[in-house]
């Protein structure tokens, strides 16, 4: 499952959305546990949190990419149900087969699935969950990508893309999952990705005359996944 988005639409991306709903459980959980005001209510309809950003990532990728996004909804409905008490665990367990049908079913769309997809927007937003992303930028003047990964991957392709103002900026998020960035060997990048029992690594050879100056800025956060820069 991917999103992305063109600067021009002036929407929130994927990465932005998910970050700003785990950041307001965050402040209801605190909230409650340090006994400023009860959320235990409200902490009731969090799992509602998965549909939203399931749903968003839906309509984000015009439908192309189903699978992901429908087994987030699902999940979420399932959990905030329970959370309700509308169903019980009982009930729900025997429908757990449809998660092995919709594992099948992302199996069976990737034999189908077209080629790399060329971008050519100066920013990119990509976010992965249960699935996959590959995008090749042809941007003249790049500028940055906001990309996701949870449970899933995501690929930005850069060697076909020329920077605009240096540094070009990508900020990373891999939880469960994995991020490649494909770039040329002889250019510059930094990583500033906070690893927490995961990596962020640059697989690339060493070149012979690589840039001073820096292309990219790669930053982010890492836990149990990988961000990995290739040529």
């Amino acid at each position: 499952m991917a999103t992305e988005t063109s600067p021009s639409r002036r929407l929130p991306t994927s990465q932005l959305l998910f970050g700003i709903l785990v950041v307001l459980v965050g402040i209801l959980v605190l909230l409650d546990t340090t006994g400023v005001f009860e959320t235990g209510d409200l902490l009731r309809y969090a799992p509602s949190l998965l549909v939203v950003v399931g749903l968003w990532a839906l309509v984000g990728s015009r439908f192309r990419n189903l699978v992901g996004p429908v087994v987030l909804v699902g999940i979420g409905t399932a959990w905030q149900l329970l959370a309700l008490g509308y169903a019980t665990w009982d009930e729900l367990v025997v429908y757990w087969p449809l998660l092995v049908i919709a594992f099948g079913l992302s199996i069976l769309l990737g034999q189908y699935r077209t080629g790399v997809r060329e971008v050519d927007d100066d920013s990119v937003s990509a976010f992965a969950v249960f699935g996959g992303s590959e995008r090749r930028s042809t941007s003249e003047q790049f500028a940055g990508a906001d990309l996701t990964a949870v449970f899933g991957g995501t690929e930005l392709d850069l060697r076909d893309a020329e920077i605009g103002d240096r540094p070009a900026r990508i900020n990373a998020v891999a939880l469960f999952g994995g991020v490649d960035i494909v770039v040329p060997r002889e250019w510059n990048v930094r990583l500033d990705v906070i690893p927490i029992l995961g990596g962020a690594t640059d697989d690339r050879p060493r070149s012979a005359d690589p840039n001073r100056e820096v292309d990219i800025v790669v930053s982010g956060f890492v836990a149990f996944g990988g961000v990995t820069i290739t040529d």
